[in-house]
């Protein structure tokens, strides 16, 4: 089982059916790829983990990472299934790249059967406040 993880925001997504749509129209023969400057150090570790998507201040869902790829103009893909895993949404601070996720950080998987992942984030934002989320 994979130890390591993957936290990426998904820039100018506002909700989770953008997010799809998102990957979807990426989509390639199952795998969708994910452009950045620096291959990770721990990249093995990372293989057989998730690429956790940031959107609107929740982690809300992520993509199994399958391996990392050089590109012709410097920088890597980082290379994922297309089958996007909802987790149960969790509040991360926004932030540039991507970060680390310890196993032990990392969301549940199986879905959001709670619908909080629906929630308006200014909603959300509220009741996170308040400890209710």
């Amino acid at each position: 089982m994979p130890t390591l993880h993957l936290t990426k925001v998904a820039f100018a997504c506002r909700d989770l059916d953008a997010l799809k749509a998102r990957i979807a129209a990426r989509a390639v023969n199952g795998e969708v790829r994910v452009p950045t400057r620096m291959r990770p150090k721990r990249a093995e570790e990372l293989v057989g983990g998730n690429l956790y998507w940031i959107v609107k201040h929740r982690l809300i869902g992520g993509l199994e990472i399958r391996r990392f790829e050089n590109r012709p103009d410097g920088r890597v893909d980082i290379v994922c299934s297309a089958e996007l895993k909802v987790v149960t949404p969790q509040p991360r601070r926004a932030h540039q790249g991507w970060r680390y996720l310890e196993q032990a950080d990392a969301p549940s998987e199986g879905g959001d059967s709670t619908g909080i992942a629906e929630l308006p984030p200014q909603l959300y934002g509220r009741l996170a406040a308040l400890a209710l989320v």
